[in-house]
């Protein structure tokens, strides 16, 4: 006779690595229905592991993705733990965002493989709103490890991923353990009516999204709370999916 309840833990487990068990986890809205609608659970899976790369050039600077990830944590409860290894990151930038100074603890770790360390190390203390690692390469193992530390205490995991040249960018192509994966491209600004320069504007793609569809959203940026928007020609746009699409390819 078969072991029911072996055979039960390990259906439990399987869903849980597919993305099925949603009924217990907690999600952060974005506060925009065009994209909480597109995530399971209707958010961003908290005690979870996301990915954010920019897009173009921003896959090497890494402006717009950081602030994409600043908006995310600025709306988590507690400190949030950096990880860097390139001293470039703009405080004042993602203040802008809605990420406050006095909540982010900076760590410079001298290579990847110590970042990746404070990374899993972070998220394993539990005490922690969020934790946000600058990261070029993320395997499938290592980001295994991360996703069960993010699961094991409930924190949100942002892998923010960078790279020294364009062609390297690739990587991020190759499959992680992570539940979504964006990519942030810089958009032309609104006109202003008056000389000036208006809310920067974003091409927010959901590469992935496990148990999910994809889809592509054109955003403004994240305001002083962290939190993004609709452009007023996007939102005043009929119910149906305008700026949004499957891709079957990825």
């Amino acid at each position: 006779m078969p072991d029911h309840s072996v055979l039960a833990d390990l259906r439990e487990r399987v869903q849980r690595l597919e993305g099925k068990d949603m009924r217990a986890r907690q999600v952060l809205q974005f506060g925009v229905p065009e994209i909480d609608g597109r995530l399971p659970g209707g958010g961003l899976a908290l005690g979870a592991l996301h990915e954010v790369a920019g897009g173009g050039n921003g896959a090497v600077d890494g402006a717009a993705a950081a602030l994409f990830a600043a908006g995310i944590a600025a709306r988590t409860k507690g400190k949030i733990l950096w990880c860097v290894t390139r001293q470039d990151l703009f405080a004042p930038a993602i203040a802008q965002a809605g990420l406050a100074p006095g909540r982010v603890i900076f760590v410079e770790a001298g290579d990847e493989k110590t970042l990746l360390a404070c990374f899993e190390d972070g998220l394993r203390y539990g005490g922690l709103g969020a934790v946000v690692a600058e990261v070029a390469k993320l395997s499938m193992t290592v980001s295994r490890r991360l996703q069960l530390a993010a699961e094991g205490s409930g924190t949100l995991a942002l892998a923010v991923r960078r790279w020294r040249r364009q062609t390297e960018a690739a990587d991020f192509g190759q499959p992680t353990a992570s539940v979504t994966r964006w990519r942030v491209s810089v958009l032309p600004s609104r006109p202003l009516p008056v000389p000036g320069v208006g809310r920067a504007r974003w091409l927010l793609e959901l590469i992935r999204s496990r148990a999910g569809e994809c889809a592509d959203f054109e955003v403004e940026a994240c305001d002083g709370k962290g939190r993004l928007a609709l452009p007023a020609a996007v939102a005043d746009r009929s119910a149906a999916p305008q700026v949004a699409r499957k891709r079957a390819t990825r």
